[in-house]
């Protein structure tokens, strides 16, 4: 699986990002091609170095500065373009996204908000600019992608101006944002880090980092900032294979207990095999074998921690009349983990309660689903439905909903 993965150690704005989605491989004609126009701007690329590092600056030259818009102007400047139509629909999001913010920030409905910073023409060619940049990239056989992830983001620190006045760093509408995401923040350093703009296209389009994931950098790229800080103002990107770091299993130590039986009833087994569940056995099996001069017989096998095997063992000898028990000690067994959840599941109209069984690895896959027989035999005999059919959709409700 491929992935393109932020890392906003300096923060993140508009510029930044499409700066850095160039610097991985995003075609600057092809943006420029839609951008100008539509957003009245000249725009440009180079390469400066910050702080020693190499990378891409974009510079956005608006024709008319100071410009503001509501989101329903720019949403209509959007749809009225020619641009393609995912990133019509990626643009009108981010915005929205913003718009949410500023709404709840200022206690004000859609219809009357204006942006300021964020509706001029600049901030309007970063947000487009950005689209067209990931559209681009997952155009490309060599830099298509799965997934956009993002590590945790340092917001800068101290206090930012802006047409509201001087206010604490991350600005309000930035905060915003960052509360209706998934991303996780963090406050370093004495100026503004991340802007409304950066944040926004990040909470979009980017999950957060997760911390199993295992990565073979393919290619990188970095987006200058404006400032020239103490450590390298840039957004690193990388394009990287993606692989999930598996988690070891579930270890424990058990021990296994064993006997032959050959003078034992199938009921006397049945109520062996429940009696030794009840008191506490990992798993029994009752195996059919033959012993000496071909008589037929019964291998007992019992899974047990080690501090139950005693008593069920005494438990098995009460039971058939065996005069002992094998004791193979310390053994090791790996497992899944496993949880009941009792789950609302349709039949026939009505919705019933399952406990379903669900065993997953440690990374959250799910192994295995079995619903629970006792119930749904009940709920085959109320409905006259298949026993089968019910276990069935019970199971499959469970991997609908509990799947990740």
């Amino acid at each position: 699986m491929k992935s393109i993965i932020f890392e906003p150690f300096s923060g993140a704005a508009g510029d930044m990002i499409l700066g850095a989605l160039i610097d991985l491989g995003a075609s600057e004609s092809f943006i420029r091609k839609y951008i100008e126009p539509l957003a009245n701007v000249s725009f440009q690329s180079r390469k400066t170095l910050k702080n020693g590092i190499s990378a891409t600056d974009v510079q956005i030259i608006e024709s008319s500065p100071n410009n503001t818009r509501s989101f329903f102007e720019i949403c209509e400047i959007i749809s009225n373009s020619d641009l393609p139509e995912e990133v019509k629909k990626n643009a009108a999001a981010i915005f929205k996204i913003i718009a949410e913010a500023e709404s709840a920030v200022h206690g004000m409905p859609l219809e009357t908000l204006h942006f300021h910073e964020t509706g001029q023409d600049d901030a309007i060619a970063d947000v487009v600019g950005a689209c067209l940049a990931f559209f681009d990239l997952k155009s490309k056989s060599e830099t298509n992608f799965d997934k956009i992830y993002c590590d945790e983001i340092n917001v800068g620190g101290g206090f930012t101006k802006c047409c509201h006045g001087t206010l604490p760093v991350p600005a309000p509408a930035t905060l915003e944002i960052l509360k209706r995401s998934k991303l996780v923040f963090y406050s370093q350093g004495e100026r503004e880090l991340l802007t409304p703009t950066g944040a926004a296209v990040l909470s979009y389009f980017a999950s957060p980092l997760p911390d199993r994931i295992l990565r073979k950098a393919e290619s990188i790229g970095y987006g200058a900032g404006d400032a020239d800080t103490e450590m390298p103002n840039v957004l690193r990107v990388s394009y990287a294979e993606e692989r999930i770091q598996t988690e070891p299993l579930k270890r424990e130590t058990i021990e296994v207990l064993e006997t032959n039986v050959d003078d034992v009833t199938g009921e006397v087994l049945g109520y062996l095999i429940e009696n030794l569940m009840e008191m506490g056995a990992l798993d029994v099996a009752v195996i059919p074998i033959y012993m000496k001069k071909g008589r037929p017989a019964h291998l007992i096998k019992v899974v047990s921690k080690p501090e139950d095997s005693e008593k069920l063992a005494r438990q098995i000898i009460k039971e058939t009349g065996s005069l002992g028990v094998r004791v193979a000690p310390s053994r090791h067994r790996v497992s899944v983990e496993r949880e009941i959840i009792p789950t609302d599941v349709e039949i026939s109209g009505k919705i019933y309660q399952i406990p379903l069984k669900i065993a997953r690895f440690p990374e959250g896959e799910i192994v295995q689903i079995s619903a629970e027989y006792e119930i749904c035999r009940q709920i085959s005999k109320e409905t006259g439905n298949p026993l089968k059919e019910i276990i069935k959709k019970s199971e499959q409700t469970g991997r609908d909903r509990y799947q990740n």
